[in-house]
């Protein structure tokens, strides 16, 4: 009881200081913060953690903090190099997979405050980087090895780990423009936006600074075609992640390393870079034109620095692209993320009859790459999904693999019948529907017209919080 009270007493201090630190800066809406980032159109990723000192990206989360040990630490020249390039702003990996922490926490001993640098590096980090005039973000990562938040293992005295750790770095580092957030509800992580409440941790962040952007790099998971539990959506290119760039509309993210890895290796300073003109011509071109900001991680050695080879690439993109400002508006046609619990998720469902094995729970069984999929001879399909007990919700979404369904009516059940909510004529591949909170224990889809077999990959319901 008295730890849980240090903890609560804790988190409360951080929470005013910060309203009191950013309360003169009125929040923005969210289409002005994405409009702001992707103009900011080319920056710094930095992979820097204790997995600089070890040859592995993901190396053994009980490494003694010992190994951490820069002779010659130096953000400034990380700044100066990202000016030279004509980046607009860094990220640096404040916490990677392993838990090693980079900053002055007073949530863990396994941070850079054990080691023989004994100095914070994100303090190093932010400092430097404002006083080039650059934007400073940071990384964070959720799933977390050494201090066991991983699959089975999460518990909600972790989960207050995570949101401590959150204040700590949105409160005592000056205003974050954004998070980019990793290790969370993707397929290799297995960590859901259950086990570790998306939304909560959503609104935390933006109760602390509600200027700061939330982007969890989740595009491995689900669709191109709308926010997910995003405010930007996000692509690793390493992990085979692309962005279409002629139909994209959403505010876009796209990384890359300079190098072959995201940490450090011994053969890098001889290892070529990837070359400046192409990282211009088939990176940071297109990809603004595409509603793109494109961040490039550039990785410093063990005594804290880039390497030569890194710094002249930089270099030579500055003389090869200049910054032009602001890009294209963004028409701001499409939705708000989605960052509440998906109530249909695993729920018993029913249909009409489908087709061979696709069968009713292929539509909410958390896989955007199976479908439920009707019967070819239905005039009419039906899909249901029993939630159990009356709930409160005022969000549907409905995912396509094909965009097939261009007319469908929703209906939800209470009091032993059926209520119409509404019509809809949605062609996208992602449908969203928002609409003042109704209660059901049931809710149903029946498609009316379609310009091919119907199917869905992901039926939604949702109750967002006012």
């Amino acid at each position: 009881m008295k730890n849980k009270t240090i903890t609560t007493f804790f988190t409360l201090c951080c929470l005013f200081i910060s309203a009191f630190t950013f309360a003169q800066k009125a929040p923005k809406q969210l289409v002005e913060l994405q409009q702001d980032f992707i103009d900011l159109r080319f920056g710094m990723f930095i992979h820097y953690n204790i997995p600089t000192y070890m040859e592995d990206d993901w190396p053994d989360p009980d490494a003694s903090p010992e190994i951490f040990n820069p002779d010659s630490l130096d953000c400034e020249q990380w700044a100066k190099a990202a000016k030279s390039a004509n980046m607009t702003y860094g990220c640096l990996t404040t916490k990677h997979h392993s838990g090693f922490c980079i900053w002055d926490t007073k949530t863990t001993d396994y941070s850079v405050m054990s080691s023989p640098l004994h100095k914070d590096v994100v303090k190093e980090y932010v400092n430097a980087f404002r006083k080039e005039g650059l934007k400073v973000m940071l990384y964070f990562s959720i799933l977390d090895i050494h201090h066991k938040i991983r699959p089975g293992l999460i518990t909600p005295e972790k989960v207050q780990m995570i949101k401590n750790q959150l204040t700590e770095l949105l409160t005592n580092y000056g205003k974050i423009d954004a998070l980019i957030i990793d290790g969370w509800d993707a397929p290799w992580s297995r960590i859901s936006y259950d086990d570790v409440p998306f939304e909560e941790l959503y609104r935390l962040i933006k109760s602390i600074q509600p200027n700061c952007l939330v982007m969890d790099l989740n595009a491995a998971k689900y669709p191109k075609d709308a926010l997910f539990y995003t405010d930007i959506k996000s692509y690793e290119q390493n992990a085979g992640q692309h962005i279409a760039k002629d139909e994209n509309i959403l505010p876009a993210l796209s990384c890359y390393p300079i190098q072959q890895n995201w940490f450090w290796k011994p053969w890098f300073p001889q290892q070529p870079v990837k070359d400046a003109e192409k990282l211009v011509k088939e990176n940071i071109i297109p990809l603004n034109e595409a509603h793109c900001n494109f961040i490039l991680n550039v990785a410093p050695n063990r005594h804290g620095k880039i390497d030569a080879n890194a710094l002249a690439a930089l270099k030579k993109i500055g003389e090869l692209w200049k910054n032009k400002g602001p890009m294209t508006k963004l028409k701001g046609n499409y939705d708000a993320p989605i960052i509440s619990h998906n109530l249909a998720k695993f729920k018993p469902s029913y249909s009409s009859w489908s087709n061979d094995m696709n069968i009713m729970d292929f539509a909410n069984d958390d896989d955007f790459s199976s479908s439920w999929q009707s019967h070819r001879d239905i005039k009419n399909p039906w899909w249901e999904v029993d939630l159990g007990q009356e709930k409160a919700f005022n969000m549907i979404s409905i995912t396509e693999n094909n965009s097939n369904i261009t007319s469908y009516t929703i209906e939800y059940f209470l009091n032993n019948k059926w209520h119409k909510l509404l019509d809809g004529n949605n062609n996208g591949k992602v449908k969203i529907h928002r609409f003042k909170r109704v209660y059901g224990n049931k809710v149903k889809i029946t498609i009316t017209g379609a310009k091919n077999t119907p199917s869905i990959a992901e039926f939604g319901v949702y109750n967002e919080r006012d």
